[in-house]
Formats: C-alpha cells, structure tokens, sequence
C-alpha cells in the first residue's frame, strides 16, 4: 500500500493514469464493473475465479471472521468508499454492507488537503471491533499519521478516537500501514513504510499508545504492509516490497521471514536478515497479475486449509487493484503459495 514512488512528480502521474488507492496513494479509484469472465464464485461452484470481487476496486485488504460466523473484509478508502466493509460466508462471495466512515464524520488526522484513508486492520479487543486505519497524500511522509475506531458490530457503526501518532510526533518517517497484535499478555502496533517497520506496545484498550514506550525497529527499508502471523512456535513476518501503485507496471511482490521472537531477528531460509532487506518472496507476478501485495490476514476454512486475501493489478483490465484470494500451503515450516503467483482459478475454501 503505500508511498513510495522514487519521483512524487512521477507517482501524481500514475495517480491520474491508474487512479491507485492505498499504499501511500490517496487519489481514489473508480468503480469498477466486471470484466465480462463468469462471476468469481456461486453456491454451486466448487472452484472461484480471480479476482473474487469485481464490484468496485479494492485494495490493502483486512479481514476478521465475527461472532456471526460471517467474514468482514475492509480496505483502503476508494472513490466514494470511506473505507469499505464486505461480508461473505464463504471468503469467494462478497456483499458490500456499509462504510466505516461517512462524508460527515471522515477523519481529518493530517494538515494536508486531500488525504485519505489507507490500509486499515480490523480486530477484535475484549468485547469492541477496532480498526487502525492510515491517513496520507502522496509525498506526505512527515505528515501522514494512524488514527483508529470502534465499533460494537463489525458493520458498524464506527466510532473515531482519532489520531494515535504522526510521523512528525514519533520520529519514523512515512507512518502508514497499521498492524496490530497480541503476544504474552500485551499489546502492540507494527507499522511503516520503506524507511523501516516499527513496533510499539499500546494501551489495555489498544486505543493509544503506552505511556513511556517507544518505537523499535524490527524491518528493512524494502517493506510495508506488515502482517505477523504466529504458527508452531514461529512468528512469520509478512511484508510487501515493490511499488504497489504503477499500474502495469507496478512491482509489488509479497515476501515472508521467520523468527523466533515477536520482535525478530525475522530471517530468510539462508539466515538472511530482514533488517538487511532479506526476505523469501511468497507470491509475485505472473501473466495474469501483477502488483501482488498487501496480504491481510490468514483465515482457516473448515478443512484446515489456510488462506489469504491480497490485491494485484489484472493484466486483461488493469484500471486499479482488485481483490485477490489464495491458499497458503506450509512446507518445512514456510508458507508457500502455489506456483509462488496469483491463481486464475482454483477450489473453494471449504464452509
């Protein structure tokens, strides 16, 4: 999701030409019709077809299954989506069931004009929904700031709390792309872009910050949208290197590292570290896809199976990002992705 394009002169350009949405590009999409290919998923089916949703664009994507047995799957803030919420029972068909923000109550957690909400992670804390979102313009890296809401149903409605930090307020340049985790009793928030991943523990509530913490680096430069994913005694660190917002000719690959410790040292299958920029790559381009990056979370379906949503830019209608599923395999204690790129077609999570 996210900044990152060498040149912003450049990035306003592509903006205009692809009209991207999260990374940190705030210029929103156009809605989307689909591409004329049958419909991603029905209940009949047994396999899906890439992309699962073709309604609207939709990238950085977060989702969390809730008390009603539904899927809720949210996204960078799109055209006249304040961050969208989708709902499927079964991760292929998606229904889109509301807006965490409206036009009345949008956050303002930036002193730039025009900027929007990027890359939001929904959870679940004690008995209340929170969603971190991100808040930036293209180039606005001393400025762009995570903010979060609350809501009592996954569907809302969302309550803002507002801004959390700025990069201006806690020293790290380009904070974007919120993730949050639990470990040993505590809570804590990953988050960055290309000028290192930083973690920081938080409140009880997670609604702010602890008093007296402070940031640690624990990635590279090469890296944002963080998402860790505790599996055996492992922590996977997974990440999206790349420019995510160039159309055609965006780079965005998704990599993983291991390690041990919430914190690192997170590791290749060489013992490269990713604080070096050493990572093992997980999914990349292919003929039908490029862009492939910002994973949300792994959600396990009632075979075991784990999957994984991400966004990638069709090479038949490549007009933004779209909405991207997976299964993730594990071999020697690694993920793994078919083939290592996005599929066309394949079977159906099982519910």
């Amino acid at each position: 999701m996210r900044y990152a394009m060498k040149n912003y002169f450049v990035a306003l350009a592509f903006t205009a030409l692809f009209l991207p949405v999260a990374c940190a590009c705030g210029t929103p999409e156009p809605a989307r019709s689909g591409d004329g290919d049958p419909l991603p998923g029905n209940p009949g089916a047994k396999s899906y077809k890439n992309p699962v949703f073709r309604e609207f664009l939709v990238a950085d994507p977060t989702v969390i299954r809730a008390e009603d047995g539904n899927f809720y799957l949210y996204a960078t803030e799109s055209g006249k989506n304040n961050i969208p919420i989708l709902r499927s029972s079964d991760l292929v068909n998606w229904t889109k069931v509301g807006e965490v923000f409206t036009a009345e109550n949008h956050p303002q957690i930036t002193d730039k004009a025009g900027a929007n909400l990027w890359a939001p992670d929904i959870n679940k804390i004690g008995d209340k929904y929170v969603l971190y979102y991100s808040m930036s313009v293209w180039g606005g890296e001393l400025t762009c700031g995570i903010g979060c809401a609350t809501a009592d149903k996954p569907e809302g409605p969302f309550t803002d709390h507002g801004k959390m930090f700025r990069s201006n307020e806690i020293n790290v340049q380009n904070s974007i792309d919120p993730f949050y985790i639990e470990d040993g009793g505590k809570k804590y928030l990953f988050w960055g872009s290309f000028r290192g991943i930083y973690a920081i523990e938080l409140s009880d509530d997670g609604l702010s910050l602890k008093d007296g913490a402070t940031p640690q680096q624990v990635a590279g430069t090469a890296y944002e949208g963080t998402y860790i994913h505790k599996k055996d005694g492992h922590y996977y660190f997974f990440a999206s290197i790349g420019s995510c917002c160039e159309g055609l000719k965006s780079t965005y690959t998704t990599v993983v590292g291991r390690s041990d410790n919430l914190f690192g040292p997170y590791v290749n299958k060489n013992g490269g570290s990713m604080m070096d920029n050493k990572h093992e790559v997980l999914i990349q381009k292919s003929n039908s896809f490029v862009g492939t990056g910002h994973n949300s979370e792994i959600v396990t379906d009632n075979a075991g199976n784990d999957w994984f949503f991400y966004h990638a830019v069709s090479t038949k209608k490549p007009e933004g990002r779209v909405l991207m599923l997976d299964k993730i395999s594990w071999e020697d204690g690694w993920p793994t992705v078919e083939g290592s790129v996005a599929s066309t077609e394949a079977e159906k999570p099982k519910f």
